[in-house]
């Protein structure tokens, strides 16, 4: 199963059009993720949808997922939460990824799900190394080399902010796992917000397992937050679709 977060009004993009309905060479930016997690092979696709969310609906009315409703825009890990309702019974591996990363391939996201299960862990994280890691979640390793955690820039100390493995945002879990642990996430921080995060310490605290999972082309996991990064994530497509003329 697989669940696309995609409710976010994009407020940096300075536009009324939802965040992931602006168009990257002719097609709605959510309909490249989507392209991307569809080619898995997934039994159910899950969307999480808020702004906007009728206009999605309709512009995707032909894709063959099922639609959760986020009425407020709480954070990622409340999105997850919105859609455990539709999760019951499930209890295989959840894939979850956002849609506002066009530039995601169905090759990496299969890589991650194998390794998942290869790995013996009830949690894995994507992560990426960058030479200038900034803005993103830093990944935090115990002496063991186990995944502790996940610290945000600006709640990051100098000597954590040098770490250049970074967190993608996307994630594998067991159903069980985000039943039991999702619903005790907390909004203790600046923005009041549940954070997807918390989840990573939160299953070390319950003894389960964490791993984090590199990936080879950091390209691939540009989200896409401003009219800049838009263009540059169009840049990149076209360059692909060029080379697959």
């Amino acid at each position: 199963m697989a669940l696309v977060l995609a409710a976010g009004k994009g407020t940096r993009m300075y536009s009324d059009l939802a965040k992931v309905l602006h168009p990257i060479c002719g097609r709605p930016m959510l309909a490249y993720a989507l392209a991307a997690v569809q080619q898995l092979g997934l039994a159910r696709i899950l969307v999480v949808v808020g702004h906007q969310a009728e206009r999605i609906q309709e512009v995707f009315a032909e894709s063959p997922v099922e639609w959760v409703l986020q009425t407020e825009q709480l954070g990622t890990a409340h999105a997850v939460q919105c859609a455990l309702p539709q999760m019951a019974g499930f209890s295989g591996s959840v894939l979850i990824c956002c849609g506002d990363t066009p530039l995601l391939t169905s090759e990496t996201l299969r890589s991650f799900i194998s390794g998942h299960a290869n790995g013996d862990a009830a949690l894995s994280v994507l992560s990426m190394v960058l030479e200038q890691p900034r803005h993103y979640g830093r990944i935090i390793r115990n002496s063991q080399g186990g995944v502790s955690g996940i610290v945000e820039e600006r709640d990051a100390s100098e000597q954590q902010r040098n770490i250049r493995e970074v967190n993608t945002g996307i994630y594998c879990a067991n159903a069980d796992l985000l039943r039991t642990l999702i619903p005790q996430i907390n909004n203790d921080n600046a923005q009041g917000e549940y954070y997807l995060t918390d989840l990573v310490e939160k299953t070390v605290e319950a003894g389960w397992k964490v791993q984090a999972i590199t990936g080879s082309d950091p390209t691939e996991f540009q989200g896409v937050n401003s009219k800049e990064e838009l263009e540059a994530a169009e840049r990149v497509i076209a360059q692909r679709m060029e080379h697959r003329a």
